[in-house]
């Protein structure tokens, strides 16, 4: 094979050197997934990564091979940089637990220009990000839960939200298969359907395991059909509810953008309009002319806005997704039996419907 030390990180001799003290880089050299000869029928044409076996030479004339894995894009769960990174840093911690194993050495990451940051002794990860000032949206929504009734500032800011969300659907995704794994995840994730299910106690009132597996089965029948709907690839928030959304006045400020951040618009939608019920079952007396009003308004204002009316095609299963997490004991606790129940049988009448009409949620609070 053709040495490829010269197309080696600009700094990767240096960082073996710290790793190996004496020793030099002398060649480099290409690892395909498979060194049997082409054209027979078990050869194996793709692997997850881009090796290189790097061999070093110590000042006695020892040489030693160490390989240095790296990581590009393609549609198996690795289209992020997150998810490649999560792949060698979980190598990193697991290569050393099975006997007979080739041992990993040291996981970082490539600077831009070339040089190499190890992760080798750190523990978990960290993010850093702006403070932000302001209102948070959640407590509209108790207030107008409570009172049943509307401000004109609510009004605004309910406005405020179509206006973001029509802004923010209006770019396309980056490649069809950002698509095809959003919809993957809505239901095979940890914190997708089968996750906030598996996490439900077995004993939890209005949520038999039972019911819970009939409503993943359903999602799944959602995602055969949806999964090539890539034509609905758009820029997402993918965790638009109120707790990452703030108010200074009638100017929004968002938080915590998940999930890669595109997919279906229809997520960011259900996302937002799930506690318009979820708020309003304590106060159901008064949802229509409160919360109802801005079910209402939301949607009237998103469709005639964004002219999506294939929403109303694929929310459905966002809309489960939604349900299950404001119905979990886990994630919300105090909520009521009864009130669970409502929760997921709006899930479940989504579900089984060819097509979304907002008046389900009008009539789910009835």
């Amino acid at each position: 094979m053709p040495d490829r030390s010269d197309k080696l990180p600009a700094g990767l001799r240096a960082h073996l050197a710290s790793l190996f003290p004496g020793a030099r880089v002398v060649r480099a050299c290409a690892l395909g997934p498979d060194a049997h000869p082409p054209s027979d029928e078990t050869e194996k044409e793709l692997g997850y990564g881009h090796p290189l076996r790097v061999t070093l030479a110590t000042e006695t004339g020892t040489t030693h091979d160490v390989v240095l894995h790296t990581a590009g894009a393609d549609e198996y769960g690795h289209d992020r940089r997150a998810d490649r990174i999560a792949a060698q840093v979980l190598a990193y911690d697991t290569f050393g637990l099975f006997p007979q194993h080739v041992r990993a050495i040291d996981v970082g990451a490539l600077r831009d220009d070339g040089t190499l940051v190890s992760l080798r002794a750190t523990g978990e990860a960290y993010l850093i990000t702006e403070w932000a000032e302001g209102e948070l949206y959640a407590d509209d929504l108790r207030r107008i839960g409570r009172d049943g009734a509307l401000r004109e500032l609510d009004v605004a800011r309910a406005d405020a939200l179509v206006r973001y969300l029509v802004a923010l659907h209006r770019t396309p995704g980056t490649h069809e298969g950002a698509y095809v794994r959003a919809i993957r995840d809505l239901i095979g994730a940890g914190e997708g359907v089968a996750g906030i299910a598996d996490a439900y106690p077995e004993d939890t009132p209005g949520a038999p395991r039972a019911r819970l597996d009939a409503i993943e089965r359903a999602c799944l029948e959602h995602r055969l059909r949806l999964r090539r709907r890539t034509d609905r690839l758009r820029r997402t928030h993918g965790d638009f509810h109120p707790f990452n959304l703030l108010f200074e006045g009638e100017k929004l400020i968002a938080l915590d953008a998940s999930r890669g951040a595109q997919g279906d618009p229809a997520d960011d939608l259900a996302s937002l309009t799930i506690n318009h019920l979820f708020f309003g079952l304590e106060h159901r007396d008064v949802w229509n002319d409160g919360l109802g009003a801005l079910w209402s308004r939301t949607f009237d204002r998103y469709l005639r806005e964004s002219g999506d009316l294939g929403m109303l095609e694929t929310i459905a299963p966002f809309f489960a997704w939604r349900a299950l997490v404001v119905s979990s004991p886990r994630w919300y606790p105090h909520l009521r039996a009864e009130d669970r129940d409502r929760m997921l049988r709006f899930a479940e009448r989504v579900l089984a419907a060819p097509r979304f009409d907002p008046v389900m949620g009008i009539e789910a609070m009835r």
